[in-house]
């Protein structure tokens, strides 16, 4: 397993729709195996194939809390299949935008399916912090992040910080 680089925002290539996966097979469990390393390592409790540099319709995530065991979650091809119409409220952040917290408002269950680890057909129905974490990720599928939810004016802001935090960064190495 290894470590993959996560990309960060403004990065271009956030913006992409992922591709449906054709198959799960030796390869693909390989890349999920090296997104779960990854997702740990930074810390976080969802990634995306594309924060990877791989445009593929493929998530990991594991919500479980410090002290509890891991439960990772290997998600291909997801798809939301219902939505509850009461609504939720969660602080998010994510791995390509470091250190950036908000609220963002999101149906408060949903149900989806999927094929999992072994390509297997599953459907799961989630609630609370799981179903913030699944519609998080299945965004990054459709080049959507958590900051697309929130205003013009945040979002932007946003974005200049990130983007000059980065050129900093590459400005002292």
């Amino acid at each position: 397993m290894a470590i993959l680089p996560i990309i960060t925002a403004p990065d271009k290539r956030l913006k992409v729709v992922s591709e449906p996966v054709s198959a799960v097979d030796d390869a693909l469990r390989g890349l999920m195996d090296d997104m779960l390393e990854t997702m740990y390592d930074a810390p976080g409790i969802g990634l995306a194939a594309v924060q990877v540099g791989v445009a593929k319709r493929v998530i990991v995530l594991d919500i479980a809390r410090e002290g509890e065991a891991p439960a990772p979650l290997f998600l291909v091809n997801p798809e939301i299949t219902w939505t509850s119409p009461e609504m939720a409220v969660y602080q998010e952040g994510c791995l390509s935008l470091p250190e950036q917290y908000f609220e963002v408002t999101r149906p408060a269950e949903v149900a989806l399916r999927f094929l999992d680890y072994d390509g297997m057909a599953q459907e799961i129905h989630a609630g609370g912090l799981l179903a913030t974490c699944l519609q998080h990720e299945i965004d990054h599928l459709e080049g959507t992040l958590f900051v697309d939810h929130l205003s013009a004016i945040k979002r932007n802001i946003i974005l200049r910080r990130l983007d000059k935090a980065r050129r900093q960064t590459a400005l002292a190495l």
